[in-house]
Formats: structure tokens, sequence, C-alpha cells
């Protein structure tokens, strides 16, 4: 059956926009790649799911050879991951990976965290680790206490903002701090400090993921998908929102899956959010010098920093050391090389996942019969 409208990601942007699209009578098709609705943010949570819509959980999209007259994009992020001297150890993990094994059922109880890095998810991650029984050690933020208060007081804006940020607040931060080194069980933090742990929960910040919007074509502009006030893209029929457009959390991304699905322009102004967060937690310059030359860059493919020392792309890493070539093809050293060497993002072609060949063949032969 042809749809109407296809969406490509079941966080909040993306059941904001079914539900908008099946309220003006369109036929909706939303996939995921995940075993359920609710993206990163709402994993787990009950009664997400919509009824009068075709869906498709654990299916990921490795190309757009789609058939309907609307496409959305809300592909959502993924968390920037910094090189630094141990963070390839098994106890090193991601602030909203650690956050996501917990709902999976890891048991969390009685095990000290340090979560660290930049942006107010550190706040809810930790929040939601020590609600699951985890003693939580340290908050560790990069950005100086300045850009915080900054932060804080351009909130008035945005009461609710304030609320949730008053519910999060824990004894245990601390500002213009950061992971230096990490070994078996402790982590060194750069004011000094040597803390013992069972995890260190590290995450600077969110890298939207672009590459469908690339495959297709969409216009990028300051590392993110430029869109009109409906939502939709350079490219006719496609529209993005979300984390996509820019970082700005749940209600911009439900403000933009409304407009997209209901194809009417968007209501209020979001983009003075997601500027405010861009500037009160931008990466400090210090962060680029933690990795040092035996440290390992490219996780999939074992590549250090010192082997792509002389390299002047990323191109030319991956043709010489195939930095990036490895399973998550380039989406974690990608981003990390991408501010540490201002190099930017590769061009995009299908697959844009890694498939079996097997795979190959029967879209070959859908495509082909």
């Amino acid at each position: 059956m042809r749809h109407d409208t296809v969406i490509i990601g079941a966080g909040p942007g993306g059941l904001a926009a079914a539900r908008a699209a099946k309220r003006i009578g369109k036929r909706v098709l939303l996939i995921d790649d995940n075993w359920g609705p609710g993206g990163q943010i709402w994993r787990g949570y009950s009664g997400l799911d919509i009824d009068g819509i075709d869906k498709r959980y654990s299916t990921q999209v490795s190309d757009l050879d789609l058939d309907c007259e609307q496409l959305i994009l809300a592909c959502g992020a993924r968390e920037l991951f910094l090189p630094f001297p141990g963070w390839t150890l098994p106890h090193v993990v991601g602030a909203g990976g650690l956050q996501a094994l917990v709902k999976a059922g890891l048991k969390i109880q009685g095990k000290r965290v340090v979560v660290a890095g930049s942006g107010p998810l550190l706040l809810a991650v930790a929040a939601n680790l020590s609600k699951a029984g985890a003693e939580v050690v340290l908050v560790a933020e990069q950005a100086s206490w300045g850009s915080l208060v900054g932060f804080g007081v351009s909130l008035w804006r945005w009461p609710e903002k304030i609320i949730q940020a008053a519910g999060l607040a824990t004894s245990r931060f601390r500002a213009s701090v950061w992971p230096v080194s990490a070994e078996p069980g402790r982590v060194v933090m750069s004011d000094g400090q040597t803390l013992q742990c069972d995890y260190l929960a590290c995450g600077f910040g969110l890298v939207p993921n672009l590459e469908l919007a690339m495959l297709a074509g969409c216009k990028i502009e300051s590392g993110f998908v430029s869109v009109d006030a409906m939502q939709e893209t350079s490219v006719r029929g496609i529209y993005a929102v979300g984390e996509l457009t820019g970082i700005g959390g749940v209600e911009k991304a439900e403000a933009e899956g409304e407009a997209a699905g209901s194809r009417t322009a968007l209501r209020g102004n979001h983009g003075a959010f997601v500027e405010l967060l861009r500037q009160c937690f931008a990466l400090r310059e210090e962060l680029k010098s933690l990795a040092k030359p035996d440290t390992i860059v490219c996780r999939c493919e074992d590549v250090t920093l010192g082997k792509i020392a002389a390299c002047s792309s990323k191109r030319e890493a991956k043709l010489q050391t195939r930095c990036g070539m490895g399973a998550c093809q380039g989406r974690i050293c990608g981003s990390a090389l991408e501010f540490l060497r201002g190099w930017p993002p590769d061009t995009v072609r299908q697959p844009v996942h890694p498939v079996s060949v097997q795979d190959l063949l029967k879209q070959k032969e859908t495509a082909n019969p």
C-alpha cells in the first residue's frame, strides 16, 4: 500500500508528526530501528504507540527508495564522544548510552558512577541513574560557571525549563571539570581528582543524524538541516524535525513534528533556545588536547591519533589508515575529528548503514522483479 506520509524516527518529533498526519486523514507509515516507539528520550515508556497507522519497528533505513508524497525525517541525534586516554575501556560508556542500558535492564543499584561531558543531558542522566539506585559520585560539566549562570538567567523566557532544571539539581555537580584519563575502575579529572567508579558515563553534547538528509540532497547549514516555516527542506516533499534542525529538546521536536505532520507553519520561536544552548555549552579548546598520539580515535579500526597526524582530511585518513571505515561508518570518529581537526563531514552514499550482501540482493530483486 502506498502511504501519504512516511516518517523515519519514532522519537518525540516523529510521534508528533504521525499523530498530526493521521489527524488530517493521511495514510501514515512510521519507521524506527528500535524495538518500539519513544526514541532515545522516551525509550521504554508505555502508552506511546499510535493506533490507526502502519508501523515498522526494528527496521533500519539504509536508502530512500520510498513511495510517498511526504517524507518526514525525525532521525534524532547521537552523543558526541571525544577521545582521551582510557576512553575505550569497558566501564567508559556514553551518558545517554548508560541510561539506555539501565532502561533495558542493566543492574545499576549500588554502582558508583561519574557523569561527565557537557549539556543538560548530564543532569537528566544523573537523576535517572540515582533513581535507579546508582551512587552518582560526580556530575562534571566542562562549561564554566559563568556560562551556566548566563544560561540559568536566560531561562526566564522558558519558565517550564526552570522548573525542570530545579528538579534535576544536585550537590554533586561541578563546572569547568572534565575527564582527562581513565583507568580500570577510576577516572582522573581535570582538577586533579582521581575518582573511583564502576562506570564513567561521558558525552560532550549531541550530533544530529544527518546521513539520510545528506543522501537526499537536503541543504545543510551550520551542521543542521535547513527548513522553511513548515519544516520542508530544500528538497520538495522532504521535511525534517527535531534535532536534525537544531539541538533544542523535546518541546521543539514535538512542535516541529506537529507542523510537518499537519503541513502548517511552526508555532513558537524555538530557535532562541537552540542558540542559547549552543553558546552556553560550547566546547572549550582544552578538550582538543586530551587525546595523545597513542590514543585510539577510530574504535572500529583501532586507529590512533598519531597515525592520522599527517593527514589533511577525513578522506585521506580513510585511505591511509581505514579511519572511519568500520561498523559505525565514521559516526563516532567522524564527529570527534570534526571537532579536533576541523574536518567537515564526508559525502554520503547508500547504503548509509552496513548491510549484508544478501540484503542488497533482496533490495535489487524487489526493485527489478
